[in-house]
């Protein structure tokens, strides 16, 4: 069986080869327990389609007063009232029952949250659309009963988490956050002290336990037998720890990930798995293996560098990092996204913008009523690790109450996204241009409480009902994107995809598939700016007018090419 010779290659890699049979078996256990069969050959997943879109949500992004235990079924109502069929996927940001951090602190992974609904709701909602979940790998709750049992000494739990002694040296670590790596908890067995990567409340696996790789691999089945299409591997990164290393990207990570990808091959190809690693570029694009390991992979890097480029009005940082994308592997793709429940990453411009411009970005943020959250650094000091504002704002201009030019550059940041190679993903607050939550802010204490705002569902209503709001506007301009780029095959994330070099206020690509041909070209800055015929020759040869896609317009490029202030064209002959 070709699942059971890769599993026992990879899991020697992470344990000793007797431990590693012995896994094997109570692996195929629990496939045949979900009702899985193992395909006795590879076979291909399907192609990726230019239909392909996915919307990230809360589950209770909608507060529905009355109806406490029905949230999942009024984001459903509200996405057919509002949404229709140009969002194919919808992924729902932790839905279990959970004590921190928006869901990601999970206490018990297989419910659903009373308040959102029941499993029938995931269900029904996955007949309508192809789900992402999350598997929250790298730590859980410290009111799960794995922590419970371990602090009382009892199992199953009892050896699933990494005891430290606090006088051991472990600046080599790399941390994503200011808070202590080591917490004091109390046991049976006197004060000991855990490794806590993100915070106190979530407490880190250790996966040397094999016991503890087989209960995510349960969880992982049982996601797939409750018909979720794709799962992300939430801060899969920081998975393996070793003492005396940076811990994180080790090679034994990258090997369960290996794992859990050869599961889904032989289960059904046509599931995805995606891994969540907000760090430096290369670091990122190293999770698709040789072609075995995601296929997806969140492109970090885009959401600052866009900012940055529009922000500045020059595409010269995201027109060299963008000339440098590796084309995925067969099978692989990308995933575009410029917000998540998150904020926005700052580590992945490490080494694509100078200091000043990073500096910069940061600045801007403040000054456009946000707020930035740092890392510790290996010497004891402190580092940008995201922004936290609401896209939409992030384009604001501090001092100017028209909102006609932030609008632009929004609506210019969202077409180029959707435009690149990849399958785009789409956060919620980004599909209906959600202004800066301060009062989440000041009611819970947590910075990225300013992208996480709760809609009343007759506030949004009103909203979206008035032609002249900007959420009406937003919201319907990515229908009509996303309608034209379902219909033309150059947007395939296996479409492939040429890069230009052309003025600093220009940024331009060309899509192109077996059978259409598109070039992308956005004008970054707030003047007309234009472009001679024959620096398009790379796309246009001996034409005079080429259609607009997004207008169905016919524009002229000969002698030259004029665009307007923040346009984005999808030219085609």
């Amino acid at each position: 069986m070709i699942f059971k010779e890769k599993a026992l290659k990879h899991l020697s890699e992470v344990y000793d080869k007797e431990t590693a049979s012995e896994l094997i078996e109570k692996i195929q256990d629990r496939i045949q327990h979900y009702g899985f069969s193992m395909a006795e050959e590879e076979t291909e997943r399907s192609p990726w389609h230019q239909k392909e879109t996915i919307l990230i949500s809360y589950g209770d992004v909608i507060d529905t007063d009355g109806h406490e235990n029905r949230k999942l079924k009024h984001l459903e109502n509200f996405l057919e009232e509002y949404v229709g069929n140009v969002i194919t996927s919808l992924h729902i940001l932790p839905f279990f029952p959970s004590s921190s951090d928006q869901g990601f602190s999970v206490i018990d992974y297989k419910k659903v949250r009373e308040d959102l609904g029941q499993w029938s709701d995931i269900e029904r909602l996955s007949e309508k659309y192809q789900l992402m979940a999350d598997l929250v790998i790298n730590h859980t709750s410290r009111y799960s009963e794995w922590f419970e049992n371990y602090q009382m000494g009892k199992q199953p739990g009892k050896e699933y988490f990494i005891e430290v002694d606090p006088d051991i040296n472990l600046s080599d670590v790399t941390r994503p956050r200011s808070s202590p790596l080591l917490t004091a908890v109390q046991t049976s067995n006197g004060l000991r002290h855990v490794w806590t990567t993100f915070s106190d409340d979530q407490i880190d696996l250790d996966f040397s336990n094999p016991e503890v790789l087989l209960e995510y691999i349960d969880i992982f089945l049982f996601y797939l037998s409750e018909g979720i299409q794709y799962i992300r591997l939430d801060a899969i990164a920081y998975l393996w720890k070793e003492i005396g290393t940076n811990s994180i990207h080790l090679d034994k990570t990258h090997r369960i990930v290996k794992l859990f990808r050869a599961m889904v091959d032989s289960i059904d190809p046509d599931r995805t798995l995606i891994t969540e690693t907000n760090v430096p570029f290369d670091e990122n694009v190293s999770y698709f293996g040789s072609g075995d390991e995601a296929h997806m992979i969140y492109q970090f890097s885009l959401p600052p560098l866009l900012l940055h480029a529009i922000l500045t009005e020059n595409a010269e940082y995201l027109t060299d990092w963008a000339k440098e994308l590796p084309a995925p592997p067969k099978g692989c793709t990308y995933f575009n996204f410029t917000a998540s429940h998150d904020g926005i990453g700052v580590r992945p411009l490490e080494g694509l913008v100078p200091d000043e411009e990073f500096k910069y970005l940061v600045e801007s943020a403040k000054k456009r009523g946000g707020f930035v959250s740092y890392k510790t650094n290996a010497d004891g000091s402190q580092s940008p690790y995201e922004l936290n504002i609401t896209y939409f704002d992030a384009f604001e201009e501090p001092g100017i109450t028209d909102t006609d030019l932030q609008l632009k550059r929004y609506l210019c940041s969202q077409v180029i996204m959707l435009s690149l190679q990849g399958v785009p993903g789409i956060y919620f607050h980004n599909l209906v241009a959600t202004k800066n939550d301060m009062g989440g802010v000041l009611e819970d204490g947590e910075k990225r409480s300013i992208n996480r705002k709760k809609w009343s569902y007759q506030e949004l209503k009103d909203r979206l009902d008035d032609t002249e709001n900007t959420a009406h506007i937003v919201l319907n301009y990515f229908k009509r994107v996303l309608g034209i780029r379902k219909e033309h095959p150059a947007f395939s994330p296996a479409a492939k995809q040429k890069v230009l070099s052309l003025k600093s206020d220009l940024f331009a690509f060309i899509r192109e598939s077996e059978t259409e041909k598109v070039l992308v070209i956005s004008n970054l800055t707030n003047n007309q700016a234009s472009v001679e015929s024959d620096e398009l020759s790379d796309f246009a040869v001996n034409q005079i007018e080429l259609t607009d896609l997004l207008s169905d317009n016919k524009r002229e490029i000969d002698p030259e090419l004029t665009i307007d202030p923040f346009e984005t064209l999808w030219l085609t002959s």
